[in-house]
């Protein structure tokens, strides 16, 4: 039973996956009114949903290569380490940041605040390549990708994150094998779409909180090196 469990979420899409972690994939026409249900009911961010969001959308958009590496930062296990030692303290993303304001540290290197700022940015970016993958049939993966680039992440890159970028895109495989990728073994192209749909959805009040909670402390302008 359990290898047959495994074996099923094995089979399912990244997208998919996520979406369950956030309790938000049901059946049918019940997706979008639970999802509206879902963020009507939590105003503040979880810092798991954050944690959920960020492992799964980029380990998916990993697959395609060495393309995205330029986004890894291990800036997660930053956050994870912090509420692991009170989960009910750090429930929310707010709870996070106003702490570190308070004590002067949200401007250091591995501080949980710069992180969730760039984990919210790599998210904005894999939302945004994911729509454009969708509503734009005539465009390559690389002309996607630089899109999504150009309007979420380049802003806040230094030189040397840039660099690393131009090298990076230059690998981009053809738009045909990451929706293959992102598909997984028991969907079709009408079950990405939706589930795309629902995601981008779903994680768009996490992204506008956090957008919100930087630029109220003077952080939205933070760049990397």
């Amino acid at each position: 039973m359990e290898k047959k469990r495994k074996e099923m979420e094995k089979a399912k899409s990244g997208l998919r996956l996520t979406m369950e972690e956030l309790c938000l994939c049901s059946s049918g026409d019940e997706k979008e009114e639970q999802v509206q249900v879902k963020a009507q009911e939590q105003p503040r961010s979880s810092t798991m949903d954050l944690l959920s969001v960020s492992k799964q959308l980029l380990h998916v958009l990993d697959e395609i290569g060495p393309t995205l590496l330029v986004l890894r930062q291990d800036i997660q296990q930053n956050i994870q380490d912090l509420h692991e030692t009170d989960s009910s303290k750090y429930v929310s993303l707010t709870a996070i940041v106003t702490e570190e304001v308070e004590q002067g540290t949200t401007k250091k290197t591995k501080s949980c605040t710069r992180a969730i700022i760039w984990l919210s940015r790599s998210i904005s970016f894999s939302k945004c390549l994911l729509e454009r993958l969708l509503k734009a049939p005539d465009l390559s993966l690389s002309e996607i990708v630089e899109e999504a680039y150009a309007k979420t992440l380049k802003p806040w890159h230094g030189w040397i994150s840039s660099a690393a970028y131009k090298v990076a895109v230059k690998l981009v495989p053809e738009r045909e094998v990451l929706i293959a990728l992102l598909m997984g073994n028991c969907q079709d192209f009408e079950d990405l779409t939706e589930d795309a749909k629902m995601l981008t959805y779903a994680v768009q009040p996490m992204l506008e909180e956090i957008d919100a909670i930087s630029a109220k402390h003077n952080l939205d302008k933070l760049k990397s090196s």
